[in-house]
């Protein structure tokens, strides 16, 4: 199925990002832009701080030394089993 050109989005020019802060601007007015960015850079901080929080739990569960499974009797290696 073919979407038409008008769905086909790619990377957002210049042009594309000073019309869209203006549209924002317009909608959320001048004195709560301030707050939105606020809130968006404390939620980007909340994300990354919870990938960090992943990733060092990756980590940390990877470089755990394994136990070593328990000898069973058949594979104790006492000789005249084979």
């Amino acid at each position: 199925m073919n979407f038409p050109a008008l769905f086909a989005i790619g990377p957002l020019g210049t042009t594309e990002v000073l019309v869209l802060l203006f549209i924002v601007l317009l909608l959320f007015g001048a004195k709560k832009l301030p707050e939105l960015a606020r809130g968006l850079g404390k939620a980007k901080n909340e994300f990354q701080k919870a990938s960090d929080e992943a990733k060092n739990e990756f980590n940390a569960a990877d470089e755990e030394p394994t136990k070593p499974l328990a000898k069973t009797p058949e594979s104790s290696g006492t000789p005249g089993n084979n």
